[in-house]
């Protein structure tokens, strides 16, 4: 709203003779408490559809809105978890500002408890937006570091539902091209944020990684980044940035000709590399990245005696929600929060 971007929907909508009210408190990591005030806004202007405009939190909170109309008497902590709606939301319209998220085109919306801090998923297909609207016009204004996080972002869910255990040739074919598209662009986009084309082209590639995790979901990267999300509000695509590769080089020679094919897909590998050299090739261009973007190796508000707390969160949602090529335990997924708490990644 201060950046003025929602002011071309605003004259469409006055021109197309539709009344409107515009709900702007959504927060990083949306809450229970956004939702409740949106909920509200809604029922008070007699309103029957909803636009997500913004970011994922904004598109999230859209959804979780959406979810309440159609579920008035159940709240969103008893929807947490897969295919716990059944009805038809409102008509849903999503206009992401940010190329990175892919909510425009999940079945996913990720909300936090504004008490407990639990962070957690609502997956259900009605969720999925009617339209998605990629318009790069309204992803110009966004500061470089925004730019990287959130580019890497969608990396992390074209990388996760790429090597996970529940793809199809489909689901696939989306995060290869998303990952092409990345490589070939987030750089262009972070030095350049008027480059309207790297603006474009990331807006499809934030979409195609959208498609492919809707439908083969995502793994203990995304686990670990809402608990700490939830937890100490750190931002999500930062989150999974910071945390990308220590994951995929915990996974192992499992994932490594996986690895391989993406790699060569960014153009990072040439075919015919060895497996375990490509996969080190490719974590290595991802930690290049996050240097150039300015992005550490670490969380700096993580507490130790919040660990076995976060881990068992992460553990919960890890398992059995995602199709995780390695199984860890919660004691095992501790490892993570030490190494971001304590060390750079050598």
């Amino acid at each position: 709203m201060k950046l003025g971007l929602t002011r071309r929907l605003e004259k469409v909508l006055t021109q197309s003779g539709l009344s409107y009210c515009i709900y702007d408190k959504t927060v990083a990591n949306p809450t229970t408490a956004n939702v409740a005030e949106a909920l509200e806004l809604y029922h008070s202007n007699n309103c029957d559809a909803i636009i997500g405009f913004g970011g994922g939190s904004s598109i999230d909170c859209a959804k979780a809105v959406g979810a309440r109309i159609a579920k008035p008497k159940q709240s969103l902590a008893r929807m947490k978890g897969i295919l716990k709606i059944h009805k038809k939301l409102p008509l849903l319209a999503a206009i992401p500002t940010t190329a990175g998220t892919g909510s425009e085109t999940t079945l996913s919306a990720v909300i936090t408890d504004a008490d407990t801090r639990y962070k957690y998923a609502i997956n259900d297909f009605p969720l999925i937006p009617r339209y998605a609207v990629l318009d790069p016009k309204v992803t110009l204004s966004l500061p470089p570091s925004i730019t990287a996080s959130t580019g890497m972002d969608a990396l992390t869910h074209a990388v996760e539902a790429y090597i996970g255990r529940s793809t199809t040739y489909g689901t696939r074919k989306n995060a290869l091209m998303a990952v092409s598209l990345i490589f070939e662009n987030i750089d262009k986009a972070y030095t350049d944020g008027t480059d309207i084309t790297a603006r474009r082209n990331m807006l499809r590639a934030s979409f195609y990684a959208g498609c492919a995790f809707t439908k083969s979901y995502v793994g203990y990267v995304h686990a670990i980044a809402h608990s700490l999300g939830g937890e100490y509000n750190v931002p999500h695509g930062l989150a999974n940035a910071i945390l990308l590769p220590f994951v995929l080089e915990a996974y192992g020679p499992g994932i490594h000709k996986k690895l391989y094919q993406l790699s060569v897909a960014a153009g990072i590998s040439k075919e015919g590399t060895p497996y375990d050299a490509a996969a080190r090739e490719f974590i290595t261009a991802i930690q290049d990245m996050k240097k150039r973007f300015g992005i550490g190796d670490t969380v700096s508000e993580i507490r130790e005696e919040d660990i076995p707390k976060l881990a068992h969160y992460a553990d919960k949602e890890g398992n059995p929600l995602y199709p995780v090529p390695v199984l860890m335990d919660a004691k095992e997924l501790e490892r993570f929060y030490y190494l971001l708490k304590e060390t750079s990644y050598e």
